[in-house]
């Protein structure tokens, strides 16, 4: 070896190994690795030298001090422990750590001692009081937090200012009526707490807690100005779906504070959402009213009250025609009050509607989207939409050619927007009413990656339904009649469509329509919200035609009936589970598993 050669070999060592304790003593690194690997031996070396080299490092010291709390050296570690609150008696940390280390030994009630020492030696500072509270809460020692904030509070003389966070450890201990006391505590005292308040009892409280957070709320107003408990109080009330209770704390709210009707507004639409149109309607009128047509929710609010009010007659389909003609003098007289323009379109839609649908007037609906749709200004999606209600009522009338170029219009302007998919589905729909089944198998088999899940869930069940049940070798009479039944239906004329279905099953009583015949029925008798009768149809297909398409169908509408219409959340939760067990593949087999989870009492996101 050259002397050169020899002098390179040495300096590498010196560099590589003689320097090596100092640059791993120098290495948290490695410290953290051994100690993450439970190597302890060698952690709490290199921790002690970290920590000789920083004192005021208290990771080094916390974490040297675990190191042997696991190697069981506790007569070092107390050592270590002593020394460091002899050196820092003012450092409540440290009794906490000495509690710990007594307890890792067995000794309770000296441990206590020390817990109640570090909170004795706590600052009268808000930090001071946040950083052992910390601590204990971080060991889930939730009581001795507890005891901190409430010591804190005596110290920074401030009852309400650890609140919230005395809220979130009784949350953690399961005790929802402290719990519920300590947050409303926080809301007297920050009213920026409101959002985070109502999202932590939503996560928390189920739906036998609402009667106690009620009943703190109602003792809170008797005796408090505080608008957000009667903010609290009406959310609690919208969460178990009670919108007229909501509704009252709101008017108060608003009459108290002189609000302009937001919060009621969107309370309506939340009642509307959930079909509880009376509490949407005497909310919506409550603005008309009460705030009048200076209010920048007026005209929105009237035509949302009559969209209900035509809703909560029609869906049920047992009004009076004079219940109608109330309806259709209501619509009028406003139009004529405030005029037919852009701002007072959506009602001329709605009122359109009614005479198609209800008055048995399709030319008078037809003569007001026409004028309408001839108006200037009109939002081009607006006017789409006035495009696609009067196809419908030109196909309702027969007039399929004009239907069809209505709808064409719509898709060619709106080729990758929703209600241009919309437009493509209607007129695939139509090609079926007409008995063009292979072209509308074809649409709807391209619509089933519709971005729109209603209308990708339509176009394949009617895609399925052609399927299963055309055959071309034979003749289309049958399912020619089953469709003709279906426009019936979408013309609302039951009686008519029950007469053609009759005629199907007797000309044809081995066809495959079978179940397809006695769900159309069943549909028929939900519009007549004649319950009894649809579940008996529904069930009949489930025993009879198990292995058939309407079988998920008809499971998932009777599920829907005995969950929101006969309370009988039960029953419900089981038809949903034999949904998503027995008809894994089914479109309705995500809803029904989100529902099943929903009524068993799961959180669902």
């Amino acid at each position: 070896m050259t002397s050169r050669s020899l002098l390179s070999a040495i300096l590498f060592f010196v560099l590589n190994f003689a320097g090596a304790p100092e640059a791993k003593a120098q290495d948290p690194n490695l410290a953290n690795q051994y100690f993450m690997d439970g190597e302890y031996e060698k952690a709490s070396t290199l921790y002690n030298q970290l920590w000789e080299r920083d004192k005021r490092s208290e990771y080094y010291f916390t974490r040297y001090v675990e190191c042997l709390m696991n190697l069981e050296q506790y007569v070092e570690c107390e050592k270590v422990v002593k020394k460091q609150i002899k050196e820092s008696p003012e450092n409540t940390g440290l009794y906490v750590t000495y509690g710990n280390l007594l307890d890792k030994q067995s000794k309770p009630e000296e441990a206590a001692q020390q817990f109640k020492r570090a909170i004795e030696k706590m600052s009268s500072d808000y930090a001071s009081v946040e950083r052992l509270a910390r601590l204990f809460t971080s060991q889930s020692k939730y009581d001795l937090a507890l005891e901190t904030y409430e010591k804190g509070s005596k110290l920074t003389r401030d009852d309400q200012r650890f609140a919230f966070n005395i809220g979130e450890l009784y949350r953690r201990k399961g005790d929802l009526p402290k719990m519920i006391e300590a947050y409303l505590n926080a809301l007297g005292s920050d009213p920026g707490k409101l959002s985070i308040v109502q999202t932590r009892l939503a996560q928390t409280i189920g739906p036998n807690d609402y009667e106690e957070l009620q009943t703190q709320l109602y003792s809170r107003i008797q005796n408090s100005e505080n608008p957000d408990y009667v903010e609290v109080l009406a959310w609690s009330f919208v969460q178990r779906k009670d919108f007229k209770s909501a509704l009252r704390q709101f008017k108060a709210l608003d009459k108290r504070l002189g609000e302009n009707g937001q919060r009621i507004m969107n309370l309506s639409d939340d009642a509307w959402e959930s079909g509880d149109y009376d509490a949407a309607i005497a909310g919506y009128e409550y603005i008309i009213t009460d705030k009048g047509q200076l209010s920048p929710f007026f005209f929105d609010a009237k035509q949302a009250c009559m969209e209900c009010r035509r809703k909560k007659i029609t869906e049920g389909y047992q009004y009076t025609e004079e219940d109608l003609k109330i309806l259709e003098a209501d619509y009028e007289s406003f139009l004529n009050q405030f005029g037919r323009s852009t701002q007072t379109a959506d009602l001329t839609i709605q009122l359109a509607d009614l005479e198609a649908y209800y008055m048995n007037n399709l030319s008078k609906a037809i003569y007001l989207l026409e004028e309408l749709k001839k108006m200037p200004g009109l939002h081009r999606e607006k006017l789409a939409r006035v495009k696609l209600n009067l196809g419908d009522f030109y196909l309702i009338s027969g007039d399929i050619w004009e239907a069809t170029l209505l709808y064409s219009q719509v898709d060619k302007d709106f080729k990758e927007e929703t209600i241009g998919q919309e437009a493509r589905f209607k007129n695939a729909r139509l090609a079926y009413f007409n008995g063009d089944f292979q072209w509308a198998q074809a649409q709807f088999d391209i619509l089933k990656a519709s971005t729109s899940k209603l209308i990708s869930n339509d176009a394949i069940d009617l895609s399925v339904f052609i399927m299963d049940n055309l055959n071309l070798d034979t003749s289309s009479a049958a399912i020619s009649l089953y469709s003709g039944a279906e426009l019936l239906v979408y013309q609302n004329r039951f009686e008519e469509a029950f007469l053609k279905l009759d005629t199907l099953r007797r000309e044809f009583p081995e066809h495959s329509l079978q179940d397809d015949i006695l769900y159309l029925e069943a549909k028929i008798q939900e519009k007549k919200r004649a319950w009894e009768k649809a579940m008996a149809l529904y069930e009949e297909i489930v025993e009879k035609y198990p292995e058939e398409i309407r079988a998920d169908n008809s499971l998932y509408a009777l599920a829907q009936i005995y969950e929101l219409r006969m309370n009988n959340p039960e029953k419900a939760k089981e038809l949903y589970e034999k949904i998503f067990l027995d008809y894994s593949g089914s479109i309705f087999a995500v809803d029904a598993r989100n529902r099943f989870r929903l009524l068993r009492g799961d959180k669902v996101q």
